[in-house]
């Protein structure tokens, strides 16, 4: 089984795939407010931390329609080209697996859209490439409950790292007295829910003193 004891900023990138509005229409594992709520925490964490990060979206354009990633996605990496791709693994894209190599990173922290069918492909191809692999399964959702939890089942079988985004995000910046702590205060207070709410609580208490 694949470890990832040695998860940190310097070792891994982020991975997107397919947040898209079409795509997350028919998803039913996950609420969309909180499924895009997530997926903002986490893409929040990796541009705080400049963790290298790579967008995909499936026929997103080219085609009679445009289904363009979440603008909460945009939003956080202006600068990033989503590779658009027509097969449902992103890993037989060759722009895709150009895109993951260029960031020098062996670790890889996946979600996306659906659960059992694009990501966990692409989940399972990165391992069979040599890489690690956690899978987000908070930022990602099929569509329905049985098939979401199904996928993450396979994906854990075959050694990826089931996580959250909160989890990440610990995992990413444990010591809360390095400097990249307080880059992660903004995320947490606009997504971390009932997280948020204790950091709330904290600093009216530091407020008071």
């Amino acid at each position: 089984m694949h470890t990832l004891n040695s998860f940190r900023i310097d070792t891994c990138a982020f991975v997107f795939i397919d947040h898209q509005p079409w795509v997350a229409f028919p998803v039913q594992s996950i609420g969309p407010a909180v499924l895009v709520d997530n997926v903002s925490g986490l893409a929040k964490v990796a541009r705080a931390l400049g963790v290298p990060t790579v967008l995909s979206t499936i026929s997103g354009r080219g085609g009679p329609l445009n289904d363009p990633l979440f603008t909460q996605l945009t939003e956080v990496f202006p600068g990033v080209e989503p590779i658009d791709r027509r097969n449902t693994t992103a890993w037989a894209a060759p722009a895709f697996v150009a895109a993951v190599e260029a960031t020098g990173r062996r670790q890889l922290v996946m979600c996306g859209l659906w659960t059992e069918v694009c990501l966990a492909q692409t989940v399972l191809s990165a391992i069979r490439a040599g890489y690690e692999v956690a899978y987000v399964a908070d930022c990602s959702g099929g569509l329905s409950v049985e098939s979401h939890e199904e996928a993450k089942r396979r994906m854990s079988a075959a050694g990826a790292i089931p996580m959250t985004w909160q989890a990440v995000m610990a995992e990413l910046c444990p010591d809360n007295t390095a400097p990249e702590y307080k880059a992660l205060y903004p995320v947490v207070l606009q997504h971390g829910a009932g997280v948020g709410l204790a950091v709330q609580y904290y600093a009216a208490q530091l407020g008071a003193a």
